[in-house]
């Protein structure tokens, strides 16, 4: 080294500091020039071709369609850019901060990587400043959740939806995801308690309790949870918030629940499909959830055989406030699962396709012994229907119990579709209060409506009202006819929001069964009043010939 180097500027000459800071100022510049010249060299050399077959083929493997780009395009940027992407879904969170960079924090950057951790764990940081407040607490570790739950995760942070469903096969990870957003929802939300529910009493304490337990100490909050089991709960020892687990076989348990500070804001009901149906654990939310303006409700279970169990049809309907997310093992780290599992898994794969496809993967593929196995139940858009220009109407004559039945269809012969998209339901109605109902719901003088022709005088009744109203012919089998008729069309589209009563009655029409389990041929009846205006309404189509 150069002592002569190592002397302050103050102790120099004016001349001497005046030649050194020139040559300092030399070389910043041509350190500069430098910089400035590499960064053109580097662009220049990305923007060159993607020169080998390597480059290609990695752009290839990575989805991106090559036939749809110019080659112009396809150069080493594209090539640079496209590696820091496959990074960013591998877990690489600088090379997600990268992106955020070369793209900005967008809708485009969260369609391609919000369903990994990576884009979790981003997140994650925009959320943690009201977390950390609460102490050491951080958050549900991005490394703790399975990549097909990181958007759901997401999802709860922002509070896009009130209900959370889960159907799942084995190693899904389902519940345990759930316990770990439990306890996150609870840590951040200090007036909330949760009440965990199962069918049965008797079988908490070696599932949902468990489950709960690790989540805790996944979470690492062992010393902020304290956990009892007469009664049966867990209490945050700082706020005193409680986990309250009950089972639905005693209803008056449930309802006796009174925290002594706010409310139970969230709601788990794990096996779903072992609760005696939809409108038990409708009850169940009403009995419960109370008190305040936020909720989380999720629902667990690995879906059934047979694919018209209600739970497997509950998920079906789609309704805003709810997500339903599917899950199988194959979208979790394998090291989770261990070799056991994997192997047995791989065993039952080869040995019983069929077992395996319903177990591992929650595909209920029994014989559920469903009539109608077309129906698509989605909404039905206004624009859609102002498109219609096949519209038939029918009615099923009712008072008191059965319900009397108005719909309006759509058949879309090219495609062999049905569009059921309006009904009108009601009991202890007089004829002349059912036809005011569908007048306003735009029937005119002109629309064609077929009725039940098992009473006659109804049918008057609607003509003496102005409604052009026909008795549906019938005839010999004609209920058995218009069944297949309906079974063999392409799709039975219903919009459950416009149409709830239809929808039930399609989904949940079942063959009847003998003492053996055997399926009774025939179409049985009961609970089909929607289903019958139907086929009255479409007589017209079913009954030519050919058809």
């Amino acid at each position: 080294m150069n002592e002569h180097n190592l002397i302050p500027f103050s102790e120099r000459s004016e001349s001497e500091a005046r030649e050194l800071g020139s040559k300092g100022g030399k070389k910043s510049g041509e350190s500069r020039r430098r910089k400035k010249n590499m960064k053109q060299i580097m662009d220049m050399l990305l923007q060159m071709p993607a020169g080998t077959s390597a480059d290609w083929n990695f752009l290839n493997e990575i989805g991106i369609d090559l036939n749809e780009l110019d080659e112009e395009l396809v150069n080493n940027m594209l090539v640079v850019n496209a590696a820091v992407l496959a990074k960013a879904k591998a877990g690489d969170i600088a090379a997600v901060k990268e992106l955020r960079d070369i793209i900005g924090d967008n809708a485009a950057l969260k369609h391609k990587i919000r369903n990994d951790n990576a884009w979790l764990a981003l997140e994650r940081e925009k959320l943690s400043p009201p977390v950390r407040e609460l102490g050491k607490y951080h958050g549900v570790p991005s490394s703790l959740i399975a990549p097909s739950f990181s958007a759901v995760h997401f999802d709860i942070q922002e509070h896009e939806h009130t209900e959370y469903v889960f159907p799942g096969g084995r190693g899904s990870t389902k519940s345990s995801f759930t316990g770990l957003e439990l306890v996150d929802i609870l840590m951040q939300h200090e007036q909330m308690h949760a009440l965990v529910l199962r069918q049965y009493s008797n079988t908490l304490k070696d599932s949902v309790y468990a489950q709960i337990k690790w989540a805790i100490a996944a979470l690492d909050l062992e010393d902020e949870f304290t956990c009892t089991k007469s009664p049966l709960e867990i209490t945050r020892v700082s706020t005193g918030q409680k986990i309250y687990f009950r089972g639905a076989d005693d209803p008056d348990k449930i309802k006796s629940i009174k925290p002594e500070f706010g409310y139970i804001g969230v709601l788990w009901l794990e096996e779903l499909d072992q609760f005696h149906g939809s409108e038990e654990v409708r009850k169940i939310e009403q009995s419960a959830v109370r008190g305040g303006d936020t909720a989380f409700i999720f629902k667990t279970f690995n879906p059934p055989k047979s694919a018209h169990n209600w739970a497997n049809k509950y998920v079906k309907i789609p309704k805003v406030s709810r997500l339903v997310t599917e899950s199988n093992y194959l979208s979790v780290p394998r090291k989770w699962l261990g070799a056991a599992f994997l192997e047995e898994a791989e065993y039952l794969k080869e040995t019983n396709p069929n077992a395996y496809e319903h177990e591992y993967l929650g595909v209920p593929n029994g014989s559920g012994g469903n009539i109608f196995d077309n129906v698509t139940v989605r909404e039905i858009t206004d624009e859609e229907i102002s498109t219609f220009d096949n519209i038939m109407n029918g009615v099923d004559w009712g008072y008191y119990p059965d319900p009397f039945a108005f719909v309006r269809v759509h058949f879309a012969a090219a495609q062999r579709t049905l569009y059921i998209w309006d009904e009108y339901t009601s009991n202890k109605q007089s004829n002349q209060q059912t036809a005011k109902a569908i007048r306003d719901r735009g029937i005119t003088d002109n629309d064609l409506i077929t009725c039940d022709s098992a009473e006659p005088k109804s049918v008057g009744d609607y003509r003496s009202f102005g409604l052009c109203a026909r008795a549906a012919e019938k005839g010999p089998d004609s209920r058995s006819y218009s069944y297949k008729w309906l079974q063999s069309l392409k799709e039975i589209v219903i919009d459950n929001r416009r149409c709830p009563v239809s929808c039930e009655e399609f989904l949940g029409k079942e063959y009847e069964r003998d003492r053996n389990g055997e399926i009774i041929s025939g179409y049985p009846d009961g609970n089909d009043h929607c289903i019958d205006a139907v086929r009255y309404a479409t007589e017209r189509k079913w009954k030519k010939r050919g058809q």
